[in-house]
C-alpha cells in the first residue's frame, strides 16, 4: 500500500455503482499518483434474472476487479446479499475492518437518500467506519500509527434527483472529468453482466449513455463536457476543507 495520506475508498452498495457515480475522480485521483480503492457492501448476487446467486456474484466480483485494475485499483467487497444490505452490529464490523486495513483518508460513499434501501444502508455503514475505524478498541486489526477521521464525501443519488421529494440535489463541488471520460466508460463496460440484467428488468439497453448523460448534465454546472457532483459531510470532527476541490481543481 502506498502513502497512507493519499488513500482513497470509494464504499459503495453494489458493483458498478462506483464506476457509475465517481469513476472519472477514481480515475483522476489514481493519475495523481493515489491508491485507490473501491468496495462494495453487497455481491451483486441479485443481478442476473437467470444466473443462479453464487454464480452471478462470482461473475460479479472478477467485474469489479476488472474495472479496478484498469487504473490500478484494488476491489473488495463485504459480500452481503444484494437487497439485504442492513445497517447491523456484524456487518458494521465488517465495514470498520475493512476501512482499518485500507486505512483511507478520503471516502465516497452513496447519499442518506437515494433510490434504493442498500443504498441508504451502506451510506451509513460508511458513515459508522469513516467515523470509528481509527478508534484503537473498535477492530481487533492492526492500527497504523498516524490514522484518523478521513474526509467524507456523498456521490450524487441515481439521477441527481431526492428520491422522496423528486427535487434536484444540489452539490456542493463538481469536478471536471471531461478528460477521461472514455477511461470511465471502459471501466463501466467491464460490468457486462450488469448491463445485460438493465436490459431485461428495466428495459433499457444504454447503459453507457445514461452515465455519459448524467455527466454531461453535471458537467453544465461548471461548464465542461463531463463533471460529477459530490457533497462533503461536515459533521462534528470530519476534515472541514473541500480536499476535491484542491487536488481536482
Amino acid at each position: 500500500m502506498s502513502d497512507a495520506k493519499n488513500v482513497v475508498l470509494c464504499f459503495m452498495a453494489h458493483p458498478d455503482d462506483a464506476e457509475i457515480l465517481c469513476g472519472g475522480v477514481l480515475i483522476r485521483l489514481a493519475q495523481l499518483g493515489w491508491d485507490v480503492h473501491i468496495a462494495t457492501a453487497a455481491a451483486g448476487d441479485c443481478g442476473s434474472e437467470k444466473l443462479p446467486r453464487e454464480e452471478i456474484a462470482a461473475i460479479r466480483k472478477n467485474e469489479g476487479i476488472a474495472a479496478a485494475k484498469l487504473i490500478g485499483g484494488t476491489y473488495h467487497t463485504l459480500a452481503e446479499p444484494d437487497v439485504n444490505v442492513i445497517f447491523e452490529k456484524s456487518t458494521n464490523r465488517k465495514a470498520i475492518d475493512l476501512f482499518r486495513e485500507v486505512c483511507p483518508t478520503l471516502v465516497i460513499t452513496h447519499p442518506r437518500e437515494d433510490y434504493m434501501l442498500d443504498h441508504e444502508q451502506t451510506h451509513l455503514l460508511a458513515r459508522s467506519a469513516a467515523f470509528s475505524f481509527a478508534i484503537p478498541n473498535a477492530s481487533s486489526l492492526p492500527l497504523k500509527p498516524g490514522v484518523h477521521i478521513p474526509h467524507l464525501y456523498y456521490a450524487d443519488p441515481i439521477e441527481g434527483r431526492n428520491p422522496y421529494t423528486g427535487e434536484p440535489v444540489m452539490p456542493t463541488v463538481t469536478i471536471d472529468i471531461s478528460d477521461v471520460i472514455e477511461t470511465k466508460a471502459q471501466m463501466l463496460a467491464c460490468h457486462a453482466s450488469q448491463r445485460e440484467w438493465l436490459r431485461a428488468h428495466h428495459g433499457m439497453d444504454e447503459y453507457l449513455d445514461a452515465m455519459k448523460r448524467h455527466s454531461a448534465e453535471r458537467g453544465t454546472l461548471i461548464g465542461t463536457n463531463y463533471g460529477e457532483s459530490f457533497r462533503q459531510h461536515l459533521g462534528h470532527a470530519f476534515p472541514q476543507n473541500d480536499l476535491l476541490a484542491e487536488l481536482l481543481p
